[in-house]
């Protein structure tokens, strides 16, 4: 039995098979980025949206939360995250976008590509309606009674308003988190990379580019996770002497987008005089909130109860 096992073994690892190791997933990002200094932020728009710097020492940029080994030895990926952020564009789908998942059905299109259709005529900063993504407890303010807020509603916006108030809550996060980390760093970022899911929107590239003031390298891969893992693998086993070779040979940009001068202007105000202000306005809300809610817990209706089993049978 032992004999077969060990044949087993061997069959499952032959000799001869060259072994590269690799890294998480976020590091990979970074790595299949391009991203190598600390000068470049990389963002990550995902399901949990992140802002990363590369360091070569270890700073812990919030309590609980170290940085983790980056794709490239000796290097840390300094790294906060937004569990909801582009996670919101989904919660949007879900709530508010029936009507355009039905179309893109007939179409043959993504839902998302007619969210970006509907607010093309929607200006930079919603007209006035602001957003703060913080549908689950956050890490940024290290709250556990934090919540989502959504201010400045009036009679003239729209599903279209809200959707955009999504996109540019999402980056003023982003844009709190890059500056812990910059702070921490002692270095400001000269530009930044994105790529992801949500990095197919060109109106969250241009908000990104309007709200942080600096350029916007969109890679060419737009997965950049397993093209950094193949990096990995490609330096591993010699195909490039270092990993500054491998990101010459194995990354490029397909775009830079600029800052538009107005609209930067703008987001600075919306984010120094509210944004920032937002959260520590409503905190003390928070706390009482949560407080009755306990009190009171959610229990559905009858006739809500009766209508599932109804829809249901």
């Amino acid at each position: 039995m032992a004999d077969h096992q060990t044949s087993l073994t061997r069959n499952r690892n032959p000799e001869g098979i060259p072994l590269a190791a690799g890294s998480c997933d976020k590091s990979c990002e970074v790595l299949g980025s391009g991203t190598l200094t600390p000068d470049i932020g990389y963002l990550s728009f995902g399901t949990c949206a992140t802002v990363n710097a590369v360091s070569t020492k270890s700073v812990d940029l919030l309590p609980y939360l170290p940085p983790y080994p980056g794709a490239v030895p000796g290097t840390y990926c300094t790294e906060i995250p937004i569990d909801r952020g582009f996670w919101l564009v989904s919660w949007f789908k879900e709530q508010f976008g029936h009507q355009e998942v039905q179309l893109a059905a007939e179409r043959g299109v993504s839902p998302e590509s007619l969210f970006e259709e509907m607010i093309q005529d929607i200006p930079p900063g919603s007209n006035g309606l602001m957003l703060q993504p913080y549908w689950s407890p956050d890490r940024v303010y290290c709250d556990e009674y934090g919540k989502g807020a959504v201010i400045g509603f009036s009679d003239r916006h729209t599903r279209a308003h809200l959707y955009r108030a999504v996109l540019e809550g999402i980056i003023f996060a982003l844009k709190d988190g890059a500056k812990i980390i910059t702070d921490k760093l002692g270095r400001p970022f000269t530009k930044l990379r994105v790529s992801g899911g949500g990095s197919q929107s060109r109106t969250a590239l241009q908000i990104t580019a309007d709200v942080f003031n600096l350029p916007v390298e969109v890679p060419s891969v737009n997965e950049t996770g397993m093209l950094g893992a193949a990096m990995n693998a490609a330096v591993g086993l010699g195909y490039y002497s270092n990993y500054e070779a491998a990101v010459a040979g194995m990354t490029s940009i397909r775009e830079v987008i600029q800052p538009i001068p107005r609209n930067r202007d703008l987001y600075e105000q919306l984010y120094n005089r509210i944004y920032r202000k937002l959260y520590s306005q409503l905190k003390p809300l928070y706390k009482d909130l949560a407080d009755i809610a306990e009190k009171f817990p959610v229990r559905s209706h009858p006739q809500t109860r009766d209508l599932q089993v109804t829809l249901s049978a």
